[in-house]
């Protein structure tokens, strides 16, 4: 099977705006849809809290046909318009789609960061991790988030195996940004958010990548939107990831960045597994 996720930065705007951006994104869709994959998984979808609305479901029906979607949104108190998940899957799957709340602090578990589909002989589940925001001001609950998420992480792994994506919002290593030691106290690639993904993936999991990769350089997720440099010099990060439960992971025949152009910020990661 082949899936591929995505931040996309605003579904909402890469179906109803003309700007420059969102026909660059839209760019990257056609790219994504090019490779026919079995499910997609897309975060930071920004729609409104009751979901896609009439001129989105009809967008969406244009731009991925053949493709059945389940959403989640930011719902209040949280903020509107803010966040969001959605998978679309292709129509001749049937599988059963939670919302599942982690017991995360303050307004996390209403931002519609994860959802969980059941394939019945597997999970396949997505996160748009909290960012630990400027000054690190958000850093001591996404700490907590973490902590919440790789238990919740094991709780699925102990009935089938899981595949889990998304953008985690995380460089686990030195390797897996361009400048890392000036980064040491930027969200992201702070000691504490570093071992949070440690401590994940020691609860069972393979970040698919490295599995495949190894300690290969150069090759990230993401570029910073305002440094117009970022992508042009490739000073990027690695900050999404295709995870799978460790008895399947040599299973895992190709995880890797899709390339996105000329658009900045994250890029599609892709995942074909034999299962």
């Amino acid at each position: 099977m082949r899936f591929i996720s995505w931040n996309i930065d605003s579904l909402n705007a890469a179906l109803t705006s003309d700007s420059n951006r969102a026909v660059m994104t839209r760019k990257v869709i056609e790219t994504i849809l090019e490779k026919d994959p079995d499910v997609i998984a897309l975060q930071e979808t920004k729609l409104p809290s009751k979901g896609p609305s009439k001129k989105h479901i009809t967008l969406l029906g244009e731009f991925f046909k053949g493709y059945s979607y389940e959403w989640r949104s930011s719902q209040e108190p949280a903020r509107k318009g803010y966040a969001g998940t959605m998978f679309l899957y292709k129509d001749k799957f049937t599988p059963e789609v939670s919302y599942p709340e982690i017991g995360a602090p303050d307004t996390m578990d209403l931002e519609g960061r994860i959802m969980t589909l059941d394939f019945g002989d597997f999970y396949l589940t997505q996160v748009y991790t909290p960012n630990a925001g400027d000054g690190l001001k958000r850093l001591e609950d996404r700490q907590v988030w973490d902590i919440k998420y790789a238990d919740y992480l094991a709780t699925l792994d102990k009935e089938k195996p899981v595949l889990a994506t998304g953008d985690y919002n995380v460089a686990h290593k030195e390797i897996d940004l361009a400048n890392p030691q000036s980064n040491h106290r930027s969200a992201g690639f702070t000691d504490e958010e570093r071992e949070g993904f440690t401590n994940l993936l020691s609860k069972g999991f393979t970040d698919t990548f490295r599995h495949l990769h190894g300690d290969v350089t150069g090759m990230y997720s993401w570029w910073a939107q305002r440094v117009k440099t970022s992508k042009i010099n490739n000073t990027g990060w690695r900050i999404d990831y295709w995870l799978v439960s460790d008895r399947v992971a040599d299973k895992v025949t190709k995880s890797e960045m899709v390339d996105s152009g000329e658009r900045q910020d994250h890029t599609p990661t892709i995942l074909e597994i034999d299962l």
